[in-house]
């Protein structure tokens, strides 16, 4: 029941936030006409917020260091990338929350009670009920968008990302509930699920960099370039066959965390001309940070 309760946690302190922020990103992209949209976008977004935040009062003392200093939980710019959108977007965050993650303590091989055990089971229930009213939300609005009946400033293939990645958590949510432990996920379709997001968010920042930021631009380019490669190879591989692979992705991926780094620095420092949200600069670095803490725990897993 430790294991139950501290990566149930774990998964909600990353990917609780990531769907509060997919909620504020949809709401953000919607045109001003579109109130019920808006509205519907907005109560997600409150939901997962006040969802996230029980999360962070039962994680202290029961979650791993690794993952608190993995920098997927929240990074030096979360705060000021929060309050920066906030002001842009007229749109409530509360950063409260970020600055209660910042003093949470890892566990110390306590074992949980059977209150903290039936707390983070409710939690869990209340996060999959969530999870699958978010993804219908998600699916409505992509087939609206792709038969040209709603509008929204966000990509379709964004939208199709955020969709795939709120699937992801509900399928660990749901392992969890179901058998008590994380679902063995082969290691392949792991890095290749990921490989797959990087890939997009390089192709989501050179879209939405401005067209002066050349640079950058080919940056991005290049890494979503180098991203469809490992995939490419990665499809030729079995497990056994993956170790030089991994090797290459963390390589790629600690590089591609540094330039998200540096972006978001000089997105929330007004150095770079772009249409990027502060918070969704932040919020892809995190995601780099969540798989090369997965691709680090794969290589010393091998070794």
């Amino acid at each position: 029941m430790k294991e139950y309760v501290t990566i149930s946690l774990e998964t909600h302190l990353f990917f609780g936030r990531i769907m509060r922020e997919h909620a504020l990103f949809l709401e953000a992209a919607f045109p001003a006409g579109e109130m019920a949209y808006r509205r519907k976008a907005d109560w997600f977004r409150e939901q997962f917020e006040h969802a996230l935040e029980r999360t962070v009062w039962l994680a202290n003392g029961m979650v791993s260091e690794a993952v608190l200093h993995s920098g997927e939980v929240f990074t030096e710019f979360t705060e000021m990338a929060e309050q920066q959108t906030s002001k842009l977007t007229k749109i409530s965050i509360n950063v409260r929350i970020t600055q209660a993650e910042k003093n949470l303590r890892a566990g110390r091989g306590i074992c949980p009670d059977r209150r903290m055990i039936q707390n983070v089971r409710q939690l869990n229930q209340h996060m999959l009920q969530l999870l699958n009213g978010l993804i219908a939300f998600k699916e409505k609005i992509l087939q609206e968008v792709t038969s040209c009946d709603l509008y929204t400033a966000n990509y379709p293939l964004l939208i199709e990302h955020i969709l795939r990645e709120a699937k992801l958590y509900r399928q660990i949510m749901t392992a969890l509930e179901e058998k008590g432990c994380m679902p063995l996920q082969d290691l392949k379709e792991a890095e290749m699920f990921w490989n797959q997001i990087m890939m997009e968010h390089a192709l989501f920042i050179r879209g939405l960099l401005d067209p002066t930021e050349c640079e950058l631009i080919e940056t991005a380019d290049t890494f979503a370039g180098d991203y469809c490669r490992l995939l490419e190879v990665a499809r030729k591989q079995d497990c056994r066959t993956m170790d030089e692979v991994t090797r290459k992705t963390l390589e790629t991926t600690e590089q591609y965390r540094d330039f998200k780094a540096a972006g978001t620095e000089g997105i929330t420092g007004c150095g770079i001309r772009s249409v990027i949200l502060p918070l969704l600069a932040d919020h892809v670095l995190r995601e780099a940070n969540h798989y090369l803490r997965i691709l680090k725990t794969e290589e010393k897993g091998r070794g």
